[in-house]
């Protein structure tokens, strides 16, 4: 079966943060990196046994809270209210840190800049004199999870790739991603003989994602 999908448009946000979701094995215990990444728990039903992780302190996050569930106290690591769900725990910001660093965490899910063939990240700074810089606990997360998903647009507002033979932005970690999820494809990266695999296309041939990004792509399965 072609894992081409090419009589659709590409992933929307929301259809990628339910993709992501699907990835995530029952009784992993996640962490979800601010931005987009933030989106995947809103496609993680509370029957998942999935168990969400957020850096500033808590254990049981549950989807964005929404109305009469707003608690200004109760926030996820970027500010967005959050839900919690039953049995959900709340501790020190370096126990947090502490879990991260630990490799107590089966997989994050951060955003990115740039990610290389190799599965090296670069996530917190462009580089660019005037630019702000936002660390957080990405580099934590990067060496500490035992799996590393990145989420992203494949390409730039100028078409170029964010899939690249090598970063050329400040790296946030070093061979540590494992797949890449992105609106046109999902990409598995760091594979012991160099190559990139592509689980999927949408709105894209295999061909041509391998043109653009300037590497041969081998297909595998899911």
């Amino acid at each position: 079966m072609s894992i081409e999908n090419l009589d659709r448009e590409p992933l929307s946000k929301p259809e990628l943060a339910a993709l992501v979701a699907t990835a995530i094995k029952p009784g992993s215990f996640v962490n979800l990196g601010i931005g987009q990444p933030t989106t995947v728990a809103d496609h993680i039903s509370a029957e998942a046994g999935v168990v969400l992780h957020t850096e500033n302190g808590m254990l049981g996050m549950g989807p964005a809270a929404v109305g009469d569930q707003i608690d200004p106290d109760l926030t996820n690591a970027g500010k967005v209210p959050v839900t919690e769900l039953p049995g959900a725990s709340y501790f020190h910001h370096a126990d947090s840190f502490a879990m991260m660093r630990g490799g107590h965490l089966d997989v994050c899910v951060l955003g990115a800049y740039q990610v290389a063939f190799n599965g090296d990240l670069a996530n917190w700074h462009t580089g660019k004199p005037d630019a702000i810089p936002a660390v957080g606990g990405a580099m934590d997360l990067a060496i500490g999870a035992k799996d590393v998903y990145v989420m992203m647009s494949l390409f730039t507002r100028d078409g170029q790739p964010k899939l690249v033979p090598a970063c050329t932005y400040p790296l946030t970690g070093v061979g540590c991603v494992t797949r890449v999820y992105t609106n046109h494809a999902v990409f598995q990266v760091g594979r012991p003989d160099g190559t990139v695999g592509v689980l999927g296309t949408w709105g894209i041939s295999v061909d041509e994602l391998s043109n653009r990004l300037g590497t041969e792509l081998v297909q595998i399965e899911a």
